[in-house]
């Protein structure tokens, strides 16, 4: 294991590197083709053109770093069902990629109607969860469901399970450094249960996007030099939902017996809880008000927080830790059964988002937008 430990580490190396290395340059070229996010809308919270290229990066530091250091060895390839597996679905989530890649850039440069998006995400779906055969069967106990679900039931549960992480991925993209460090604790998080269950295909492709998350950050983090844009926050995704259901599908008998006392469908939705919980709350406020769930506001759990008078560095490492203590607390959980798991782990995560909106505003949202927007000027 330690040999695959090193090549789980070079490729985490080479992602970063790679988004290290060429992001500055990409900057340069973005910002001379005026390929830019330009503040004027009420809900945009910069106050200042910023290049909106870095999913660029992101999509050629994960594959990079995901077919250079693919573990295709004759030792590997001989006896290992995972690296076979990995290589005859690689092709459909490589094409997959590439497809939401070049939707997220054209969105990000010249627009998409919501319309179209929608329908790409039903051919992307439909690639992963028919074709691909990438989908979740069953619930293992959860909500008292047992056995496999029929297949109809099964595609579309999981296409629909598809477009709410990829919308949860972009929608928390909305303040310097989310989306990228939530992201980044996702796919660390993942790619440590891969390793420890042995599935190395998958724990590499974790921690190749791990490695490029990390490297963007560099330029993402308050404030902010590069957004991730549409791009990126597709491409991130994508891999987090083929990471999370090929998680809730691992066969039991494979996991190491410390392990098993984990639900995985509740670990799964403990590492991305913040997005969901997020998501689920914008989308329900909005058809209540009689508006499209995919129609812009300010209603996201991060626009609370800056009006509360954290700064955008304060709401992400606020929300870093939130994440981290919720993934933890799954993970601690004594051997209770996956519904009083997700009882515990969900109600604790529900009621702390949900209290911010109890805590009394400092100031006025303009004025704390208007402060974080000078003190950006200022760093500039």
């Amino acid at each position: 294991m330690s040999g695959i430990f090193m090549d789980m580490g070079i490729a985490f190396i080479t992602s970063f590197l790679v988004v290290l290395i060429a992001t500055p340059s990409l900057i340069k070229v973005a910002k001379m083709k005026h390929l830019v996010d330009e503040p004027g809308e009420a809900r945009k919270l910069h106050r200042r053109s910023v290049p909106t290229l870095g999913g660029v990066m992101i999509f050629a530091g994960t594959i990079m770093a995901y077919c250079m250091w693919f573990p295709a060895r004759e030792d590997w390839m001989g006896r290992n069902y995972d690296a076979i597996v990995a290589l005859s679905e690689f092709k459909y989530i490589l094409t997959s990629l590439f497809i939401l890649f070049f939707l997220g850039l054209k969105d990000d440069i010249i627009g998409v109607s919501p319309s179209k998006k929608l329908l790409v995400h039903i051919l992307v779906g439909l690639i992963i969860v028919v074709v691909a055969d990438i989908r979740i069967t069953e619930f293992w106990g959860l909500f008292r469901l047992e056995g496999e679900l029929p297949k109809p039931v099964s595609v579309v549960f999981s296409i629909f399970v598809y477009i709410v992480i990829v919308n949860a991925m972009n929608l928390i993209d909305g303040v310097d450094g989310l989306a990228a460090g939530v992201g980044t604790i996702a796919t660390l998080t993942f790619a440590y249960w891969f390793y420890k269950t042995d599935d190395i295909p998958l724990a590499l492709l974790a921690i190749a996007l791990g490695g490029s998350l990390c490297g963007f950050l560099i330029f993402n983090f308050q404030p902010a030099k590069l957004f991730m844009g549409d791009s990126g926050s597709l491409v991130i995704g994508l891999i987090i939902f083929v990471l999370a259901v090929k998680m809730i599908e691992f066969p039991v008998r494979r996991i190491l017996p410390t392990m098993k006392q984990v639900s995985k469908p509740v670990l799964a939705m403990a590492i991305l809880c913040y997005p969901l919980i997020d998501t689920l709350r914008v989308f329900t406020i909005r058809m209540f008000q009689g508006r499209s769930p995919f129609s812009a506001d300010k209603n996201h759990i991060h626009h609370k927080l800056l009006s509360l008078g954290f700064s955008h560095r304060q709401t992400s490492l606020f929300l870093y830790v939130f994440t981290i203590a919720i993934i933890a607390l799954t993970l601690a959980m004594p051997a209770y059964s996956p519904n009083i798991s997700f009882a515990i782990v969900g109600g604790s995560a529900f009621l702390i988002l949900n209290s911010i909106f109890l805590l009394k505003r400092k100031s006025r949202p303009e004025a704390i937008e208007k402060k974080n927007g000078e003190a950006v000027a200022k760093t500039a």
